[in-house]
């Protein structure tokens, strides 16, 4: 057999979360499907992060072993022609038997979109968060400054998580704006389940001036969900990269971060847009 990883971009609000289900209404399932298609025989797939019901992918990355021999292109193409239009293969990669898209990934990066405005969006509802008071920019960012490090991130972690360990690294959490958009960057070795929907919760929180900066490490400490703010909708949440060792023979040298593809998802180096770290 031979081991292939993919790149794959879906839309999550037309799925019930990543993980296979016995109903079939997941991404997995509908990607296992139509891998099959090309395949003639079942495939069964192995993804880098799993993400929830609504939450979005711009850079998935999955690796499956494959029972025949097809070109790169059919995995890509000929993949796609058997997906739904809210889920795309973006590039195919033959890889050798060590590589794991999930245990041998070094970091992912999770991006939320918040609309910060007093009407509700329509034409994006469903593909970002909304919050209807305005926020304290400075207060977010002393906020979100607070997250970065090595921490016990047990005050952000659902209850059904199955972590092993609640203790994360947190390489960075960068705070920026495009008009009434604020993208909220993450990047941390692996997250714990709702992690970033609650650490959006929180910094809500403080940006409305529910509470001052310091209350976000206070709950950090107090390792303690009852103390922290409520799980935030998972409409805005996107997976946007993930990052493996130079040794395999991936896009950008396995450092997969994917470029922004719809206009509200701005770099945050835009011109129109000021981030801090």
């Amino acid at each position: 057999m031979t081991r292939i990883a993919l790149g794959i971009e879906y839309a999550g609000d037309a799925y019930e979360g990543w993980q296979t289900q016995p109903h079939g209404r997941t991404v997995q399932d509908t990607v296992c499907a139509a891998l099959g298609e090309v395949a003639g025989a079942p495939v069964a797939v192995v993804c880098a992060g799993r993400t929830d019901t609504g939450v979005h992918a711009t850079a998935q990355v999955v690796h499956f072993d494959s029972p025949v021999a097809r070109p790169l292109t059919a995995w890509v193409r000929g993949t796609n022609s058997h997906l739904p239009a809210h889920v795309a293969v973006r590039w195919a990669a033959v890889v050798d038997d060590r590589f794991h898209a999930r245990f041998s990934a070094t970091a992912r990066h999770y991006r939320y979109v918040l609309l910060s405005a007093p009407v509700r969006p329509a034409l994006l509802a469903g593909r970002v968060g909304w919050f209807h008071q305005p926020l304290d920019e400075a207060a977010v960012r002393a906020a979100a400054a607070m997250l970065v490090g090595e921490h016990d991130f047990s005050a952000f972690r659902a209850a059904a998580c199955q972590a092993r360990s609640p203790v994360r690294r947190m390489r960075h959490v960068r705070v920026s704006r495009a008009g009434a958009y604020w993208l909220f960057d993450f990047c941390a070795d692996a997250f714990l389940h709702h992690m970033i929907r609650n650490l959006v919760g929180a910094l809500v929180y403080v940006g409305k001036g529910r509470y001052p900066p310091a209350w976000l490490g206070e709950v950090l400490a107090a390792r303690d969900r009852a103390k922290a703010a409520p799980t935030f909708a998972p409409d805005g949440l996107y997976l946007c990269g993930v990052e493996y060792p130079a040794q395999w023979p991936l896009p950008q040298g396995g450092r997969i971060i994917c470029p922004p593809q719809l206009p509200l998802i701005l770099p945050c180096d835009a011109p129109e847009s000021r981030s801090v770290d």
